[in-house]
């Protein structure tokens, strides 16, 4: 009897820093069982061999910058049945996106001796503001078990579970004392959706917001929060303008700063 053939696996790159592909390499055991469950046909970031598509499942890192990247990833959507987006860069077009709120001509007059050779965006933005896309996962990086969740929920047909609730419950069930009601630490854990265990928080430190908004986030309410600790306008919009600048929820409460400079 003929070997059952293996789905193909396709992992692409755009605008990113490579962090997302790695935590794929990280799973270290785990990629033992992926690689028994699928063809790795093309992933750069592993191996030089490349396997022509139509791919199975295509998992796509890095925000869309350039007039290229546009085409390129056209073309990854026509060779690919499922989409999957990882990372803050590919879902909300990362800390690049920081560029959206500003003339990107003057950042490259001043970084490049010869801006005239750069060809580039206006903005930077996630993935499915230029082609449909199946699933986001969420993080700067990935949390590598959900990337794990999301490849055994595709390929054996099922809807992945991955947690959306905020990233307070993840400090509840480590234990771990709010920073923000015991220290007065900003921290955006209860808008941003869980998925790092809480690691900012365990350590004394306000949550930086990895994951992105949560579903439903109240982000003005905690924004009134944040004045209330003293922290002024452009403070506060810096808090919102991160890894995950460009999501909508985020975008819109930065928005909502920035005609507030320093006040008293």
């Amino acid at each position: 009897m003929a070997a059952r053939k293996k789905p193909k696996l396709a992992v692409w790159k755009f605008s990113s820093c490579d962090g997302c592909q790695l935590s794929l390499l990280d799973c270290e055991l785990e990629l033992l069982a992926v690689t028994e469950a699928v063809e790795i046909a093309y992933f750069l970031e592993a191996s030089r061999k490349v396997v022509k598509g139509p791919y199975d499942v295509s998992l796509v890192e890095g925000s869309i910058t350039t007039p290229h990247d546009i085409e390129a990833i056209k073309r990854v959507r026509r060779m690919s049945k499922t989409l999957i987006t990882i990372g803050a860069c590919a879902t909300a077009g990362g800390i690049q996106a920081l560029r959206n709120f500003a003339d990107v001509k003057g950042f490259i007059d001043r970084v490049y001796a010869h801006p005239e050779f750069i060809e580039t965006l206006a903005t930077s933005t996630g993935i499915s503001d230029h082609v449909s896309v199946d699933f986001e996962l969420r993080g700067c990086p990935i949390n590598k078990y959900q990337l794990l969740e999301v490849l055994n929920a595709t390929l054996n047909g099922r809807k992945p579970i991955v947690p959306k609730h905020a990233e307070c419950i993840e400090c509840k069930m480590r234990g771990a004392t709010c920073v923000m009601v015991a220290r007065g630490e900003p921290c955006l854990g209860p808008v941003v959706q869980a998925g790092c265990g809480a690691l900012c928080p365990s350590h004394q430190r306000g949550c930086y917001g990895c994951f992105g908004p949560m579903e439903t986030p109240n982000t003005a309410s905690l924004a009134a929060w944040f004045g209330s600790l003293g922290l002024d306008g452009r403070d506060i919009q810096r808090r919102f303008r991160g890894f995950n600048a460009n999501a909508e929820a985020f975008r819109k409460e930065s928005e909502a700063h920035d005609d507030q400079g320093h006040q008293g």
